[in-house]
């Protein structure tokens, strides 16, 4: 969640629309969360999706990991009710988005209003081919993302990526030719690579061996580092 910028919004179609009342409509919107894990999401009173959950709360929203790609990418399905924050939410609500937008979302304050997903009623995770599970609302709701995958996010991906594509390539060709190895996500315990081997694409999980709980960039390339040392030895 703290990874993803974007993600697929579902409502029921409104009959103010005079058109396919009743029907699923999804649309790409952009959303932070709250600490919580509780979507919010600034949207325009003149697009659809709004005026569907002004007439009836209930939707999902869709969202992938970043970087992943087909049916292999991981996804979770949250299920519930999203309704207007109050006025007196809304800077609170904005400074959420700042923080995970950064200037860019401070562009749209004007004619957008900030909603939140007040009540999760269910959550769908997939995690690729034959993981799939019903997660816990409540645990779901207590549990804390980690550090390292809050702070920085895409710039951190960028930096390890400037330092490590090219090494973790020549680490991931010793089972097979690698033409290009792409760090995809990070958290306390590893990385997410995509393996690009000719036309195939493939995700691979390298965890870190150390003994400590990875949370901040410079922890992850001494991680790293030892990973790409070890495997030179």
């Amino acid at each position: 969640m703290e990874q993803a910028r974007f993600a697929h919004l579902c409502t029921v179609m409104s009959g103010m629309h005079h058109r396919r009342a009743g029907y699923p409509f999804g649309s790409l919107v952009d959303f932070a969360n709250d600490s919580m894990g509780h979507p919010i999401f600034s949207l325009s009173p003149l697009a659809i999706h709004t005026r569907n959950l002004l007439s009836d709360p209930r939707c999902t929203l869709v969202v992938q990991v970043p970087g992943w790609s087909g049916l292999s990418n991981a996804r979770v399905t949250i299920f519930g009710d999203v309704y207007p924050l109050s006025a007196e939410q809304q800077e609170w609500a904005h400074k959420q988005y700042v923080a995970k937008h950064q200037q860019w979302a401070s562009q749209q304050w004007g004619n957008f209003y900030y909603y939140r997903m007040q009540n999760i009623s269910d959550i769908y995770f997939i995690g690729g081919f034959g993981t799939v599970a019903w997660v816990d609302v409540k645990q779901y709701e207590t549990i804390q993302p980690d550090k390292i995958a809050v702070d920085g996010g895409e710039q951190s991906l960028k930096e390890l990526n400037a330092i490590f594509s090219k090494p973790l390539r020549e680490f991931m060709s010793a089972e097979g030719e690698v033409d290009d190895a792409a760090l995809i996500s990070v958290d306390s315990k590893g990385i997410d690579i995509r393996v690009r081997q000719g036309a195939q694409f493939n995700i691979q999980r390298l965890a870190f061996d150390v003994p400590y709980k990875v949370e901040t960039l410079e922890e992850a390339k001494r991680a790293l580092h030892k990973i790409i040392k070890t495997s030179s030895k």
